[in-house]
């Protein structure tokens, strides 16, 4: 989701301390093992390809840092409603339900957008998927929205750009805090990279196994 312009919303820096990188100084992606623990934790994310249809993609952690990934979902969607312009959720939200059918029960959805619009609570992607599917939801956008002016601005590692988040479920500072604390030193957590890649079709899912 974009916006027009940008606008003053709170600002939280992640701390830099603690994050494990490799002596060569390259971040290595999150791994992915078996589950021993049902999932509990999950980012979400959909691409439509100008070719038509859309492919949504899901990963899952058993901690809210998401360090280790313990499963990976994509489905594909032949047919996707049009983009109408302030009903986002309407093309997204099927397919988000979709790759949700196999995972099971979730303790918390991060989606790539907004989940209310505006300080009076308009309704937006992450509201819809809250109502929908009954989990707490994370909003984590990577542009500003002009009318989201509560939206809370996190930046993460030493970029100067900021993520802006949102929460549907549960307190606003829990969100922040979570998305400050997620694995990765860069702007976009790890597991937020790897969702997309899979989104998009840059990567394939690791098989889930146990």
């Amino acid at each position: 989701m974009t916006g027009d312009e940008r606008v003053p919303s709170p600002d939280v820096r992640a701390p830099s301390s603690g994050e494990q990188v490799p002596s060569s100084g390259e971040r290595v992606p999150p791994s992915v093992r078996p589950s021993r623990v049902e999932p509990r934790y999950g980012a979400v994310d959909v691409h439509y390809p100008d070719s038509g249809g859309g492919r949504a993609a899901l990963v899952l952690a058993d901690d809210p840092g998401f360090g280790t990934l313990v499963a990976e979902h994509v489905t594909w969607l032949e047919t996707v409603a049009p983009y109408q312009p302030g009903s986002f959720y309407t093309r997204e939200l099927p397919a988000i339900e979709a790759v949700l059918a196999g995972a099971g029960p979730l303790r918390l959805l991060i989606v790539d957008g907004y989940c209310d619009l505006d300080p009076d609570g308009r309704p937006g992607l992450g509201v819809h998927v809250h109502r929908a599917c009954g989990v707490a939801v994370i909003g984590v956008a990577k542009t500003a929205f002009r009318s989201a002016t509560h939206a809370v601005m996190v930046h993460r590692g030493q970029s100067r750009q900021p993520l802006y988040v949102t929460a549907a479920g549960l307190p606003v500072d829990e969100a922040v805090a979570l998305v400050a604390g997620m694995a990765g030193p860069h702007r976009l957590p790890d597991a937020l990279r790897r969702v997309d890649a899979l989104a998009r079709g840059h990567a394939a899912p690791s098989p889930t196994r146990g």
